[in-house]
């Protein structure tokens, strides 16, 4: 059941809400159409102003089919920590504003109307928050945009039987055809008969695998041979250019009655790096991305819809890329859903502070956890980027502990998922990375040219920062340029800046032919990523209009994306 649209809300500036007790009953004065925070104008509120303390109330009522089922209450995202009361009971805390939440509510349920309350708090002038590009100040401006506070992605309630399927991971290995999947088990201990697993892999109308095995643990590892050697397995094998989705249908059974029944899917591919090269599915593959803020005019980091979370990808292939890098943003995973099926490559990236502490370490490394966790299963994602251009560590040049804070992340990123390429810190400062990223601005395309014809030129700190820091150097790595361009073009009302200028349409199609030329004949690049999709709010970089209106024709960006 979707609890998004109208709840009651109010503003709490004077932190008087937990003393007054509007947990337990409180007249709110506004209104708030979640999943929209309250800044932006699809809210229905529309207020820029430091509101740092925020208040939520819901009603509902259980279907009587939810009778003597468990009753799950789930949070997309809150920024940046959450209270939450039903009828007056704490069921549920969390910190971290990009990632999810869930609570088992059902104790706290009674007949009729429920009642749900959500205080939520942001930390709007600490730097030292995990906060991405929210500025910490009222008013945007260079490269931080508006902030958003409390809850900006969906709210649902979902009833489950007593046992159920909590989640599952998926582990594909092309090079043996198999697909391991984790299993992990809820309520388990409360069955009395025999609980059955079902698992029912399909491609397209095709019977693949059928495994099915007594429940006697919560958690559990299957291998499923799939069978598929046609073409070698390539005519089955996920990327942009063949999204190929397997399906897969979990049922449960307990004394072989269906009690709980889940549909998914997963996609096999594999990413590594052979001999120096970035491969996808044990070939070399070349990365065309273009960097994605995620922002939206009048949601701000929230989409307006389905649709045009679906128009973004769309728009991003038209262009000739093969991907994204989602730039300091956890992205609603609607989209990387959308990018499994549609085919487009996916760089997750952590909303990374501003300044260091060691809370800051604590609540970086407990949110990004949390990121790496829900996201795990999707093919789209290839790379994983926990932090950019020493944001959160901007002494790491000469600090010990802040090289230490680096070097833990791209250990425990890797502890947790050693499939995917790490990036240590993109853009230059790097400690141990799996992939060499360069961040680069310069819009000359000779310039460009000379400094990408060697490995020397290409080490050589192009933005006047040093690209390794405690000890590390160069270790024959991949290449890529993850950032470039950012050419300013104004095509709309919005004015404001970019890291070089066009003053005409012929001007742009010029520029930006001369900096993805350059980089395209390099003989050293394997990728890049151009800055940026889409203008936001004062940045106007963009290929796009921030209403996503194209700047040049979208067939003239293409060629110019597919060096033509």
């Amino acid at each position: 059941m979707s609890l998004n649209g109208e709840w009651d809300f109010e503003f709490d500036d004077n932190n008087v809400g937990f003393k007054e007790g509007w947990y337990k009953g409180h007249p709110f004065s506004r209104k708030i159409t979640v999943p929209f925070c309250y800044q932006s104008k699809l809210s229905g509120i529309g207020d820029l102003a430091f509101h740092d303390i925020v208040w939520y109330r819901k009603a509902f009522e259980c279907p009587e089919s939810w009778n003597g089922r468990r009753l799950m209450l789930h949070f997309g995202a809150v920024d940046y920590s959450a209270a939450v009361w039903v009828n007056g009971v704490l069921v549920a805390r969390h910190e971290g504003g990009h990632t999810p939440f869930s609570a088992d509510i059902g104790f706290a349920l009674h007949a009729g109307d429920n009642v749900i309350v959500v205080r939520a708090e942001d930390y709007s002038r600490d730097v030292t928050l995990p906060r991405g590009k929210q500025y910490w100040k009222e008013k945007s401006e260079i490269i931080f945009y508006t902030r958003t506070t409390g809850i900006w992605q969906s709210v649902w309630l979902e009833a489950l039987p007593a046992v159920s399927l909590g989640r599952v991971k998926f582990d594909p290995d092309i090079d043996r055809d198999e697909i391991r999947i984790q299993y992990f088990i809820d309520g388990l201990n409360e069955v009395r008969g025999k609980a059955t697993l079902l698992t029912k892999i399909t491609f397209g109308d095709e019977l693949v695998a059928e495994d099915e095995q007594q429940l006697t643990h919560a958690s559990l590892t299957r291998t499923i041979a799939l069978h598929d050697y046609n073409d070698h397995g390539l005519g089955r094998w996920w990327s942009p250019e063949r999204p190929n989705l397997y399906d897969v249908a979990f049922t449960i059974k307990v004394d072989g009655e269906v009690v709980d029944q889940v549909a998914s899917y997963f996609g096999m591919r594999k990413v590594s790096v052979e001999n120096g090269r970035l491969c996808l599915n044990n070939r070399p593959y070349y990365m065309r991305l273009v960097l994605d803020q995620g922002y939206f005019p009048d949601g701000i980091m929230t989409a307006p819809s389905y649709e045009a979370l679906k128009r973004d990808v769309e728009l991003t292939k038209a262009m000739g890329f093969n991907g994204t890098r989602k730039h300091q943003k956890i992205e609603d995973p609607l989209f990387l859903h959308l990018c499994d099926a549609m085919g487009l490559l996916v760089w997750g990236e952590m909303a990374n502070a501003y300044a260091y502490s060691e809370q800051y370490v604590e609540r970086m490394t407990q949110e990004w956890q949390e990121a790496i966790r829900r996201d795990y299963n999707h093919p789209s994602l290839v790379v994983w980027v926990p932090m950019n251009e020493s944001w959160g560590v901007p002494n790491i040049l000469v600090d010990a502990q802040q090289q230490h804070h680096a070097m833990t992340l791209y250990h425990l990123t890797k502890s947790l998922d050693a499939s995917r390429p790490v990036i240590s810190n993109d853009g230059w400062e790097h400690v141990k990375s799996d992939l060499y990223t360069v961040h680069d601005y310069e819009w000359r395309e000779r310039v460009l040219l000379d400094r990408y014809s060697t490995i020397e030129g290409a080490t050589d700190a192009p933005q006047k920062r040093e690209m390794h820091v405690g000890g590390y150097a160069y270790a024959g790595e991949p290449v890529l340029v993850t950032e470039f361009g950012g050419i300013s073009f104004q095509r709309s009302e919005w004015e404001g800046w970019g890291y070089s200028g066009a003053n005409s349409e012929e001007d742009l199609e010029k520029r930006l032919r001369a900096v993805f030329g350059a980089l395209q004949r390099s003989p050293l690049v394997q990728g890049f990523c151009y800055t940026q999709i889409t203008d936001v709010e004062q940045e106007i970089n963009g290929l796009l209009t921030y209403d996503r209106q194209p700047k040049l024709p979208l067939e003239t960006i293409r060629s110019i994306v597919l060096g033509q």
